[in-house]
């Protein structure tokens, strides 16, 4: 399997080693990447994708878990992609993730793939939807996607699912704050994990305040309660994303959500190629305009138009 050719049958197929080898391709931007995205793009939007976000220590790994052996249990294939921290040594994913979720893997109906950030704005490195679309080929029914922490960058994550849930958990006392980090405009569901501790109230009547204090907006984000570890709520949590699915496809929502990730893609597909180019046509003088730029001797702003030339 070397060429986009030999690796369209298996991966359309499901066959997870095709479908792994896929996600590298396009990770490492293989010379065939290109080529297998575009034999897959016109058979992709079957798959339902759900966003999972929240403060660190909120438990996402485990009500992925959850959600996931809940979803294999109806006959469905699950795709998880976990957004990890960036190792600082090897720029991959830090696999804590995988760890968490150990239980599940085995399934055949799963397939489990960490993704580093790389420092992508909004915390979903582009290969990160690339893997979405691969997922969504393969024949995976659902596809969740766990993002790292949450905060202004990661409302990104929006443009990437069709339903995005934020979890929120009570005793951190920082639940307000993380919800005024713009956390609001994406939420189509809040789910408040750990229920079982003291404080769960005061969480869902803050969250509650909040909503109040916004526009109103069409579809009003639920708030539901669960608890992870013990399975518990995770059947109404669902139902609240089978709501939100429904209600997408009969406002012409799953539309507007194509045209908002459309732009994404391309906007940042666009801003990667022209940087390439740029910097490949400049060759050895990057280096020298980043010592310029370091010693003072050119501003950051001239040196790229020195690179792009003149704007319009």
């Amino acid at each position: 399997m070397n060429t986009a050719d030999d690796l369209l049958g298996p991966l359309l197929d499901g066959n997870a080693r095709a479908l792994a080898r896929a996600i590298s391709w396009m990770e490492n931007g293989h010379p065939q990447a290109r080529r297998l995205m575009a034999k897959v793009w016109p058979q992709l939007g079957n798959a339902s994708v759900l966003g999972l976000t929240g403060a660190p220590g909120s438990g996402k790994s485990t009500l992925t878990d959850q959600i996931a052996r809940t979803l294999l249990q109806k006959g469905q294939k699950v795709g998880i992609l976990a957004v990890d921290p960036t190792s600082p040594f090897s720029g991959g994913a830090i696999l804590g993730d995988r760890i968490r979720m150990g239980r599940i893997a085995p399934d055949p109906g799963i397939f489990i793939r960490s993704m580093a950030t790389r420092g992508a704005l909004g915390g979903l490195a582009r290969a990160t939807q690339d893997a979405i679309d691969l997922l969504d080929a393969a024949g995976f029914d659902t596809v969740i996607v766990e993002t790292v922490g949450v905060g202004q960058d990661e409302v990104d994550v929006v443009s990437c699912v069709h339903t995005c849930a934020v979890v929120l958990i009570p005793g951190l006392g920082d639940e307000i704050q993380a919800i005024k980090a713009g956390i609001m405009e994406v939420a189509d569901l809040f789910v408040i994990n750990k229920a079982d501790r003291d404080g769960v109230e005061q969480v869902e009547q803050e969250i509650e305040a909040m909503k109040s204090l916004s526009p109103p907006k069409p579809w009003d984000p639920p708030v539901c309660q669960v608890i992870a570890t013990q399975g518990k709520g995770i059947p109404e949590m669902l139902a609240h994303v089978r709501e939100h699915n429904a209600w997408l496809l009969g406002s012409g929502g799953l539309e507007r959500k194509a045209q908002e990730r459309a732009k994404l893609r391309f906007d940042s597909l666009l801003a990667e190629e022209a940087s390439r180019r740029a910097k490949a046509r400049a060759g050895k003088r990057v280096q020298e305009l980043i010592t310029a730029i370091a010693n003072r001797e050119l501003d950051p702003y001239a040196a790229v138009e020195i690179v792009l030339g003149p704007g319009a």
